[in-house]
């Protein structure tokens, strides 16, 4: 046995997850994954440089492919023997409970970075900076983690019949699950389970996190996402059960959704969006809600906060305004519940905790398209679409956008062009790159800077696109119509 696959069976033995009478057993295990070749030595002792040793050494030995896919199961498979069983994950997860829900969300959290199911060192490349806004400081990520998604495609899965198994990557089956070609590997991967409305849930963390304890929240069974008054009750409780995460659901639609439309679920963690922070701008009245303190919040997207004491005075409030917003028409402001019976109108609705008030955000959301607008009337129109043309899902909604990987170079591109220097800068880049040369001084030292800042005023204005009820007299009129008719 050499020192690299020792090394790996001592982490093992330190986790827990066996015994040291076990020793023998888990060396064969791994030697099993990775052959009995000499194995490649680890850079460091670091668990997952270790790791990444184990997989040159199955390479070498011919173990598996050099590929990523292989590369991948194999990682699963390994660190799985740093990973208890989910019944034991389950079991010690709620007896962590007793003592306080931060300290049973902690114990999840670390096993899942530890076994590496959340990959930190992909995480860890994306790029993060903040830009002050007249909203406030937008959070901006560039993504170097995961792909951009079409939109049409986003649309499409909506409605596709899938026979595979398991039926998406927010099904409750992938835990354990091996992986294959084009599917990730889920072998280390455990679910919390929990009871939400009568009805079996699971809570798990995202591999690829966009923020701190980046949670997800799925229904067991397999059904697609709706917005009603069991949702707003679902995610209040789970703010009264994890008080410390927020909590919040994509809207139903297409366009306006998010890109998994297809399995009930919910995102949630340890964050304090932009919009959280967000003041409000007027105190409102709805007819029927006294109990309820609401206002219109000061946010480029159409939002009206809700907060309370008790959970049902906002359950009831806010289905009283997704109810009424389904149905209403504001010709002067394009806002249209239907066309041609296709219906246009859903919520976005976002759930946490200030001291022991319950909050309840409600964002209104409207998908139609026109002809000056193929993609939305309200979603990022065309002439940001170089920077964003993803549909605006919940995390954006709250002031983090989540920028596709092709910009860290593309940004690139665009400081050697305003700068006046030999460049490769893509052609929807040009417009909006002659603004900023036209408007700014650049330098080497300030350019970077620059770019950044109109990356984040870029963002809000995507944000504006995808309000409902616009920032301006006619807007906010309409807004405030709205707003007298619900009851």
């Amino acid at each position: 046995m050499t020192e690299t696959v020792s090394k790996f069976v001592d982490a093992v033995i330190d986790s827990g997850t066996y015994q040291p009478l076990d020793r023998i057993y888990v060396t064969n295990r791994v030697l099993g994954l990775v052959g009995d070749g000499a194995a490649v030595d680890a850079k460091s002792d670091e668990l997952l440089d270790i790791v990444d040793a184990l997989l040159e050494t199955a390479v070498k030995n011919g173990k598996i492919e050099d590929g990523q896919s292989d590369r991948d199961i194999l990682e699963a498979e390994l660190t799985d023997l740093l990973t208890p069983t989910p019944a034991k994950v389950n079991q010690k997860f709620w007896n962590e409970y007793q003592k306080s829900p931060e300290d049973a969300t902690n114990f999840f959290y670390d096993l899942s970075r530890k076994n590496d199911y959340i990959k930190t060192r992909s995480i860890a490349k994306n790029i993060v900076f903040n830009a002050p806004t007249q909203y406030g400081d937008l959070e901006i990520t560039i993504n170097l983690s995961k792909p951009e998604k079409d939109p049409k495609a986003i649309a499409a899965a909506r409605t596709q019949k899938t026979n595979t198994y398991p039926l998406s990557q927010l099904a409750i089956e992938n835990e354990g699950y091996r992986g294959r070609l084009g599917y990730p590997a889920r072998t280390n991967h455990r679910v919390i389970r929990l009871d939400l409305g009568g009805e079996p849930w699971g809570f798990q963390y995202s591999p690829y996190a966009y923020f701190s304890e980046h949670a997800i929240f799925l229904l067991q069974a397999h059904r697609p996402m709706l917005i009603n008054q069991h949702t707003f009750s679902n995610l209040l409780e789970i703010v009264r059960l994890f008080p410390h995460y927020f909590v919040g659901s994509n809207a139903d639609l297409p366009i306006v959704g998010g890109s998994m439309l297809a399995q009930d679920h919910y995102q949630g963690g340890r964050h304090d969006f932009p919009m959280m922070k967000s003041p409000i701008d007027r105190k409102i009245k709805l007819a029927g809600f006294d109990d309820v303190d609401a206002g219109i919040v000061k946010w480029p997207m159409s939002t009206i906060r809700l907060s309370g004491d008790k959970p049902e005075p906002l359950i009831n409030a806010a289905t009283a305004i997704a109810n009424n917003w389904q149905h209403y028409d504001d010709e002067s402001v394009d806002v249209r519940a239907y066309t041609n019976n296709e219906r246009h109108h859903t919520v976005t609705p976002i759930a946490y905790r200030r001291g022991s008030k319950f909050v309840l955000d409600i964002v209104l959301r409207d998908n139609q398209t026109s002809e000056k607008y193929p993609d939305g009337i309200f979603h990022p129109h065309q002439d940001v679409q170089h920077i964003k043309k993803e549909n605006i899902g919940l995390i954006e909604v709250m002031g983090r956008a989540i920028l596709p990987a092709r910009l860290k170079t593309e940004m690139q591109e665009v400081k050697h062009y305003v700068l006046g220097e030999p460049n490769k800068m893509k052609d929807y880049h040009k417009t909006w790159a002659d603004q900023l040369k036209a408007n700014n001084q650049f330098t080497a030292d300030n350019a970077d800077k620059i770019i950044d800042q109109s990356i984040g005023n870029v963002f809000a204005r995507v944000l504006q696109d995808a309000g409902v009820f616009k920032w301006d007299d006619a807007g906010q009129a309409a807004f405030d119509r709205f707003i007298a008719q619900i009851g």
